[in-house]
């Protein structure tokens, strides 16, 4: 199940990027290039306002789903100091801390956003009027992956620890 889950992760911070990627192509084109032919012209300009709003909802979104597909890849920075020297056990043990350390600041988050989206329910975005929940359910939704992956990392690892460098 978490195999399947993290391919739908995966495949939705894919989407995000195109989608991020896109929206700044128009954004661009809109302002400097339509924005000149109104000008030009004399026609009424073409609204983008909504243009931010999709980057800011794509990155919030991206960003910590983005997090969570991290921590369930390894890829994370991690400072490799002196556990490399300790035993095997010694430095499963430093893991398992490390991976519940990340799951109580993925439950940390998604508590918070929680309480966000509850709190912004009723307001809605200027450009795009939509429910502004959505932005903070990103945080919702991320602090929980963060969380399950933090937690199956520490269950099941997905490394062997090091003999040394």
């Amino acid at each position: 199940m978490m195999k399947r889950l993290h391919q739908v992760a995966q495949s939705c911070a894919t989407l995000l990027i195109v989608i991020a990627i896109a929206n700044l192509l128009v954004g661009v084109f809109l302002r400097y290039f339509v924005g000149a032919i109104t000008d030009y012209f004399d026609l009424d300009p073409v609204p983008y306002v909504w243009v931010e709003e999709v980057g800011e909802m794509a990155l919030a979104w991206l960003t910590l789903l983005g997090a969570a597909i991290g921590v369930r890849q390894r890829s994370h920075f991690t400072l490799h100091l002196w556990v490399h020297t300790w035993s095997a056990p010694a430095q499963r043990a430093v893991d398992i801390l490390h991976h519940l350390l990340i799951a109580g600041f993925g439950l940390a988050v998604a508590w918070y956003g929680w309480g966000l989206s509850q709190l912004n329910m009723s307001l809605t975005s200027p450009g795009l009027q939509i429910n502004m929940a959505w932005l903070y359910g990103s945080s919702v939704v991320g602090g929980i992956l963060l969380a399950l992956y933090a937690l199956s990392m520490a269950v099941a690892p997905t490394y062997e620890p090091s003999e040394g460098h």
